[in-house]
């Protein structure tokens, strides 16, 4: 990624980056400006060598904030295939389980993916309207230690699908966007993980494409197009389509009995794809939901506290419970999210804690309200 020189001069008298950056906070050696200023300066290979190269989580707090638009999640992703190539290699969370379960889905593998939504509801093989899953079917698996089950978004995703009339395409053949491959240096594969979802997509026909992943749905409207240029569909996240389509569907929802919640804005759904609103007004038109927000939220709030399964150390506890806290302190009993990784992350952090917090999921929280529902 190129700078001008008007944003590289710009830069080393500002340090807005550093001043917003969540890991600058807890690790006061990372500056997102000294990293900018080495490169710059002709230390790149000091730079590829250094563990500096890993810890940035891209969550955009920087980017946001930059006076003169300077991305450097963009800029940090750039140098990490040149790093991975020179051996220099992430720490991969969970053994690297999940980079594992990642690369043999680039394979000729048979997937057996699923059978939750042959419980679950309605779907079928081929259709305009394609749900892409993700990895769910393997948070499930790999996630149970912590007594959550991330395939209930899913499971709820296609329940309010169906009660609006729609029967959407749900694949076995589906594999992994590629998000944590791509921000890991991996850009092979990247690649194969994305020409292979192209295909089943275009093999379903959908003209329609739903995300509940943020992540997801941010590397098929970004990455994708960057790759393979203009896609034969449309890509949507799911509250995009709830927001539309919910109205008229004229769904009916019963009062929570605890309708007190706040909201972690994901970074990919929030600052990176500018999608603030939509969840918050999805929960306000709930009955008896008073929605609580925290101190740091929209463009401004915190990161989960780690990123694509890697570098989870210290100091993404200290900002996973220091979230957590945060959303107490509104008063809220339950903190809802509309990403897996945030519940996953918060949920794991918070078995470590004796802090009383629900973290729930959005889709199984609006579903949960649905008159009807069990």
């Amino acid at each position: 990624m190129q700078l001008t020189r008007e944003q590289i001069n710009y830069c080393m008298e500002c340090g807005v980056c550093t001043g917003s950056c969540p890991i600058s906070y807890e690790l006061p050696s990372f500056s997102p400006r000294q990293i900018i200023k080495r490169t710059t300066a002709g230390q790149d290979e000091d730079f590829l060598k250094s563990r500096e190269i890993w810890a940035c989580l891209s969550c955009a707090r920087c980017s946001s904030r930059c006076p003169v638009e300077i991305d450097f999640p963009e800029f940090i992703r750039s140098y990490r295939e040149e790093a991975r190539k020179n051996g220099n290699l992430p720490v991969e969370s969970h053994h690297g389980m999940l980079q594992s379960i990642a690369s043999l889905q680039t394979c000729d593998i048979k997937q057996q993916r699923i059978a939750w939504a042959k419980e679950a509801g309605n779907f079928q093989e081929t259709g305009d309207y394609f749900y892409f899953v993700g990895c769910l079917p393997y948070f499930e698996v790999t996630f149970r230690y912590l007594n959550l089950s991330p395939l209930s978004s899913a499971k709820s995703v296609l329940s309010l699908l169906n009660k609006m009339g729609v029967t959407p395409v749900i694949s076995n053949d589906e594999c992994c966007c590629g998000h944590d491959a791509l921000w890991s240096g991996d850009e092979a594969t990247f690649r194969a993980l994305a020409e292979k979802n192209l295909e089943v997509i275009k093999t379903s026909g959908a003209k329609t494409v739903l995300f509940s992943c943020p992540e997801g749905y941010y590397t098929f409207k970004h990455h994708y197009p960057e790759y393979f240029g203009d896609l034969p569909f449309e890509v949507l996240h799911i509250t995009e389509f709830l927001i539309q389509k919910m109205p008229e569907a004229q769904l009916s929802f019963k009062p929570s009995s605890n309708g007190t919640v706040t909201y972690q804005d994901p970074c990919r759904l929030g600052r990176l794809s500018g999608n603030y609103d939509l969840p918050r007004q999805l929960l306000k038109s709930l009955p008896e939901t008073n929605l609580l927000e925290m101190q740091r939220t929209r463009e401004n709030a915190l990161c989960c506290g780690t990123s694509a399964w890697m570098e989870c150390s210290g100091c993404s506890k200290a900002m996973q419970v220091d979230r957590l806290q945060e959303a107490i302190q509104t008063g809220a009993q339950t903190l809802i999210t509309a990403c897996p990784k945030c519940q996953i992350h918060l949920t794991c952090a918070q078995s470590n804690t004796d802090l009383d917090l629900k973290v729930t999921d959005l889709y199984t929280y609006i579903s949960e309200r649905l008159n009807g529902a069990e």
